[in-house]
């Protein structure tokens, strides 16, 4: 049995979300973060991804889908539910997300001056 996705897994102060490369939609690179251990149902992906409407989580995992990131299996039974997972495709795309996460970790304090700077420029 996989272990349950952590609820902090993308706080407000993770570097994640400040990873300037976008994989697909703003949700997407985290999706895949999600997924990275194995397939997951849309409910477990809600835990860690709190912050994002189902609205945008539905609409990211279609484009992961669209995009040959994703697979959606629904699986038949008393009670049939729909498992997300990463396609071989989706997997290639892990390295690159880990060193945007890693960029991002080490810039981190870089990135929040430049978007407070910005915000107290354009938005006093």
């Amino acid at each position: 049995m996989r272990q349950p996705l952590p609820a902090d897994l993308f706080d407000e102060l993770c570097p994640s979300s400040l990873t300037p490369i976008r994989f697909g939609d703003k949700w997407a690179a985290l999706v895949l973060r999600c997924l990275e251990d194995g397939p997951r149902r849309y409910s477990e992906l809600r835990v860690p991804l709190r912050r994002v409407t189902p609205k945008a989580l539905t609409h990211s995992l279609r484009s992961l889908e669209r995009d040959g990131f994703v697979t959606r299996t629904v699986l038949p039974g008393p009670s049939p539910h729909v498992e997300y997972a990463l396609t071989p495709l989706g997997r290639s795309l892990l390295e690159p997300l880990a060193a945007a996460c890693r960029w991002a970790a080490e810039h981190f304090d870089e990135l929040l001056d430049a978007r407070e700077s910005y915000e107290t420029a354009h938005h006093p």
